[in-house]
Formats: C-alpha cells, sequence, structure tokens
C-alpha cells in the first residue's frame, strides 16, 4: 500500500535588501515577488522608493526551476497545487522567522508595508491569514485575494487596514469580472479597499510605485 509521509527538514532560505536599518528607519517594506522572478532582480524596481528612513526586504520563493525547462534562467515559485498546503506552511515560517528578525531591531512606530506581486499577492495573504503579522498597509500588486481562505477568524486583524489594489489597464490577466471579485472579497474582511491603476501591463511599474508611495509613507 502507498502511504504518503511528510518530515520537515531545514533548508537556507534567501532574501535581499535595498537600505539599512537604523535608528533613523521609520518604515519597512517586505515585498514578495510573482511568479516565476528572483528576488535580486525584482527588489530593482523599488529603487524609485529607496530613502534613508526605508528599508526594503524581497524575500525568495523556496522553489527554484529553469524557466526553459532544462536550462536558461532561474526562476523562484511559492507554491504549486502539488503538496500546497504543506508549502504554504513553509513559506509563511520562512516569512514570519523573517518578519521577527527585521521587526526585532526597528525603532518604535515604524510603519510595516507588505507588498506583493501577482503570485506574491496570494503569498502575503495566506501568510497574514496564519501568523497574524502586524502591519501598516497592505499593497497587492498585479494579483489575487485568494477565495480558499477562511477570513472569519482573522477580520479582527484585517479590520480597517488598507488594502491597495495595484494594476496596470493593459495586464491582460486583471479582468473588470476579476477586479469585481476582488472588490466583494476585500468587503468581507473587512478593509479599507483602495484601487489605483496605472497605463501598463503586468509589472511593477516604477513611477505607479513611487507615487503610491508618496501616498502612503510618512
Amino acid at each position: 500500500m502507498i502511504e504518503e509521509h511528510h518530515l520537515s527538514v531545514q533548508r537556507t532560505a534567501r532574501y535581499f535588501t535595498f537600505g539599512q536599518c537604523t535608528e533613523q528607519t521609520n518604515c519597512l517594506v517586505i515585498a514578495c515577488h510573482g511568479y516565476g522572478q528572483l528576488a535580486k532582480h525584482f527588489i530593482k524596481k523599488f529603487d524609485v522608493i529607496a530613502r534613508p528612513d526605508t528599508l526594503i526586504v524581497a524575500p525568495e520563493g523556496l522553489s527554484r526551476f529553469y524557466w526553459g525547462g532544462l536550462s536558461g534562467n532561474v526562476v523562484s515559485s511559492w507554491m504549486t497545487k502539488e503538496d500546497r498546503l504543506a508549502e504554504i506552511a513553509d513559506f509563511s515560517a520562512y516569512l514570519t522567522k523573517l518578519y521577527i528578525h527585521f521587526t526585532a531591531d526597528l525603532p518604535d512606530g515604524a510603519q510595516i508595508i507588505l507588498l506583493g506581486f501577482s503570485q506574491g499577492c496570494a503569498t502575503q495573504l495566506r501568510w497574514i491569514a496564519r501568523e497574524n503579522p502586524t502591519f501598516s498597509h497592505l499593497i497587492l500588486w498585479a494579483g489575487s485575494i485568494p477565495e480558499d481562505i477562511d477570513y472569519g477568524p482573522v477580520r479582527h486583524h484585517f479590520q480597517d487596514k488598507p488594502l491597495h489594489f495595484v494594476y496596470g489597464t493593459e495586464d491582460p490577466f486583471i479582468t473588470p469580472e476579476r477586479v469585481a471579485a476582488q472588490e466583494a472579497l476585500a468587503a468581507q474582511l473587512p478593509m479599507n479597499y483602495r484601487v489605483h491603476t496605472f497605463e501598463g501591463k503586468h509589472t511593477v511599474e516604477r513611477e505607479a510605485l513611487r507615487g503610491l508611495f508618496e501616498q502612503i509613507r510618512p
């Protein structure tokens, strides 16, 4: 008889930073990349919001693969449908450890902004629903609110926090139906849901990112 088993093992996760944590730091940004990306490339987009008082942290998905199949660029993913619950538990534990590492040195009152791009949006929300990290703003950039999460037990944690849904007007993955579904799910949390659009496709557009942070960062 064939049976499935699981064994927890220790492994090394990679992340990149832009800036340093000092006594002047008043903003921590944890930014999760999308499917088929690497954190070392993704974090370069955030040069437009770099300031001496801001620390940007970009964790990398735990599953790497060759984009071309057997060769080519190496990229990473946060999870797939195969053994998904174990993968969610693994990346949640990883993000929590990273979060504790950096928030331990933050000055009192510092703002914590969580951002996900594409697949990174579901990653952030699954982590928040499991671990309840404290945050000031949640930015979902060209991604979705997962429909399979029971948000009831964590409604208080999302209560009145700003949720920024950002997408390009030419993004082939963001349809009017998807936008409507996002709004309906956000209303269940409930969160202070705000929509931001820019002219562009499925990408983190630098000027749109700069403009958003001019609005929400102290």
